[in-house]
């Protein structure tokens, strides 16, 4: 419920606050419409990650089908300060960002020790207003590791999206410690493979790079023989302290 506002300077704006009211506009249908309405009547709307659709109640009777699409908090004591909504029609599709729900769970995490990385949590979409869903639905049921999830699987009759379709809505990665197991086993076996000394979990004197596809491993001392060899120099021999 809200009431029209007749003042719309900064001490009117103060008073309102002061009395528990937010001061609030409405957009969309001409010339915009300013109103008022109570702070505690927000709380079902605001603190919500889904999106909703209001019928503003204003004096006389007047109701007006709207949807919040801007609202104002103070920095310091989170007090709703301005709220803006759009004014809807039937016959007219608006646009505005729904949130992203994910429901399933992805084999890749389960089962391939992956990270689920959500790119989108929102999505920008065009609708009639009576097909303006709640959230958008994301079935990460299939994802294996390394899958990804577009928007150009989330589309519907309903609604259209206007990302790309190529746009990540989630994807499942490989974690840091997978991937860090999986290097230090591909050097052990690179290292076997090559007769190099490897003792496992030491990676202090050797580093690796990667050409055509082939892992090979070089120690610090070996690539320093190797300047001074391109450079005319005689490399320093090195002993061996277990020795």
């Amino acid at each position: 419920q809200g009431s029209k506002r007749e003042s719309v300077g900064k001490s009117a704006t103060k008073a309102l606050r002061n009395a528990g009211q937010v001061p609030c506009v409405l957009y969309g249908g001409g010339e915009a419409l300013h109103f008022a309405a109570p702070e505690l009547g927000f709380s079902k709307l605001v603190y919500t990650p889904n999106a909703h659709t209001v019928v503003l109640e204003l004096e006389g009777g007047e109701k007006i089908n709207a949807i919040l699409q801007d609202i104002q908090f103070h920095p310091l004591t989170d007090r709703i300060l301005h709220a803006d909504f759009y004014h809807l029609f039937d016959d007219k599709e608006v646009t505005m960002e729904i949130p992203v729900k994910v429901e399933g769970a992805a084999p890749g995490v389960l089962i391939g020790g992956g990270v689920l990385i959500r790119n989108k949590r929102k999505l920008r979409i065009k609708a009639l207003p009576n097909n303006l869903p709640d959230f958008i639905i994301a079935n990460i049921s299939e994802l294996e590791l390394g899958n990804k999830l577009y928007t150009s699987e989330l589309q519907s009759e309903d609604y259209a999206i206007l990302h790309p379709d190529n746009t990540v809505v989630c994807q499942v990665r490989t974690s840091r410690a997978s991937m860090k197991a999986t290097d230090v086993e591909e050097v052990e076996e690179v290292c076997f493979e090559k007769g190099y000394d490897f003792p496992s979990g030491s990676t202090s004197n050797e580093y690796i790079k990667l050409q055509e596809n082939e892992i090979k491993l070089f120690s610090l001392e070996e690539e320093r023989r190797r300047r001074n060899q391109r450079a005319g120099l005689k490399a320093p021999s090195i002993s061996n302290s277990n020795s």
